[in-house]
């Protein structure tokens, strides 16, 4: 047995942050990944002449230097703020229905109110009411996630946070377009509007609106190894090409690790950025509360994703790109789109990340680099023959680029490099059930107000970090990581 203080398993964006809060507050820590890189869905890979990202398409919260409460503070913490280069998006997204709107929102409360008004006219006043209450409910969720007491919570919280969105905005507004393209977001977050919790998608608005959407200049990659390399310089521990195999326990308490070459460490702590289900399945059943089990029980796997990665010989501006995300739906149909999801029926809606209208330097010069993103579960790829699966991901492939050629006509004839990750991609490389990239279905059953499996795991001395413990997405799993490893170190100072 060697020994550490803390052992965090796994380098994805939880795991990162939370080893380097732990490493740089004084803790010896080890931090074990099973790739040969950092950062889970944070990363890149390269294909010819084009370095492709691989899940970020927009950064939230990470706001303007002295602006509070935002990734900027965070990275000051961990010391990689210097290290990391921002690149602002102007525009928040561009929202395409074929024969009904295309309308760009500006990264700002009064260009969105303007383009939403010129895009539909007559509804400037309710836009304005619907923002104000947008800004109201997700102030109170923040003060609430960081603790405030319930009595001191606005009321406004209480009543509208966990409305549906599409009773919301059906409140609101009478014209479906307009409904259409301030919802839009719901299909980055993984449940129809009908399913989605107001205050989830006010949380994302204002974290793009106030807090600005952002990336980063070398894509995620280059965040990912500025955290490790501060870890690193802290004193830290990594090693790659590792897996936890076991999580090992004395009198009920995580005490340790075992590795897949049969090496156990012992550890005062455990923290864990892996699956709840592959967490809880390296445990001993018998050390697992029956409260946890039966809570797992009742919860759902989220939704993964299809993704189309292209290197294409022509600038952003010659194939029509003029925002860095593009929304483009079949219609305004959002229940049959998110029953679509369970099928492989062509798709009907796309989230379009052009990396060079405002770059980051993945494509080289005249060319850009371009992904197309539709979310799917896993379960319809799980059920396919292994002979069909190629033909099935090349066919599912070709709707996606039928759907881009709506607001880019020709962009096949641009095609110099080309990548294709399915659900099945998304589990193999992140070894979550059902690749599902947001960890369990975000509707409100799993709000973070009856569901906190980071505040109790169940089994003394091991911590929960990452999205099947809390929120999912990129901002979230950054703090989740740091807020975890700051707990821990509370309570050892206690």
């Amino acid at each position: 047995m060697s020994d550490v203080d803390a052992v965090v398993i796994g380098a994805g964006n939880a795991g990162l942050t939370a080893a380097a809060t732990l490493q740089r507050a004084g803790v010896r820590t080890l931090l074990i990944e099973r790739h040969n890189v950092p950062g889970g869905c944070a990363t890149s890979f390269r294909r010819g002449r084009y370095e492709f990202e691989v899940a970020l398409h927009q950064l939230s919260g990470v706001g303007f230097e002295g602006q509070g409460f935002t990734l900027r503070g965070l990275f000051d913490k961990l010391g990689v703020s210097e290290r990391i280069d921002f690149v602002q998006e102007e525009d928040l997204y561009r929202a395409v229905v074929s024969g009904r709107h295309d309308v760009t929102l500006p990264a700002d409360w009064a260009g969105a109110a303007d383009a939403l008004e010129e895009a539909f006219p007559g509804n400037r006043e309710r836009i304005e009411r619907f923002f104000q209450l947008l800004r109201d409910v997700a102030f109170w969720q923040i003060a609430a996630m960081r603790g405030m007491p319930a009595d001191e919570i606005g009321p406004v919280l209480f009543r509208q946070g966990l409305r549906p969105l599409a009773d919301v905005l059906d409140e609101h507004f009478d014209d479906p377009g307009l409904k259409s393209v301030l919802a839009v977001y719901w299909t980055y977050l993984g449940q129809p509007p009908s399913r989605l919790a107001f205050q989830d998608l006010a949380l994302t608005l204002f974290a793009y609106l106030e807090f600005k959407p952002w990336h980063v200049k070398g894509g995620s990659q280059a965040m990912s190894t500025a955290i490790l390399d501060s870890f690193l310089a802290a004193g830290g521990e990594a090693r790659f090409n590792t897996a936890v195999t076991g999580i090992l326990t004395e009198r009920g308490r995580a005490v340790g690790v075992r590795l897949d070459d049969g090496e156990e460490v012992s550890a005062c702590d455990i923290v864990s950025n892996a699956s709840l289900p592959v967490t809880y399945g390296m445990l001993d059943d018998s050390v697992v509360p029956h409260r946890v089990r039966a809570d797992l029980a009742t919860r759902r796997v989220g939704v993964s994703g299809f993704v189309l990665h292209m290197g294409l010989d022509a600038t952003s501006a010659e194939l029509g790109f003029t925002t860095s995300t593009t929304f483009v739906n079949a219609d305004l149909d959002d229940e049959r789109t998110y029953a679509s999801w369970r099928t492989l029926e062509p798709a009907r809606g796309i989230c379009v990340s052009s990396y060079d209208v405002a770059p980051i330097g993945f494509a080289p010069s005249g060319a850009t680099h371009v992904s197309l993103m539709t979310l799917q579960y896993g379960e319809v790829w799980e059920k396919l023959p292994p002979a069909e699966y190629a033909k099935a991901k090349f066919a599912y492939a070709e709707t996606l680029l039928d759907r881009v050629e709506e607001v880019a006509p020709g962009i096949r004839d641009a095609i110099e490099e080309v990548d294709v990750a399915t659900p099945l991609t998304m589990t193999r490389y992140l070894g979550h059930p059902g690749g599902a990239i947001y960890g369990y279905d975000q509707d409100r059953t799993e709000n973070w107000l009856f569901r906190d499996s980071m505040r109790d795991p169940g089994v003394p001395g091991l911590h929960l970090a990452g999205s099947w413990a809390g929120f999912g997405g990129f901002q979230p799993t950054l703090e989740a990581g740091h807020r975890v490893a700051r707990r821990l170190l509370r309570a050892q100072s206690a």
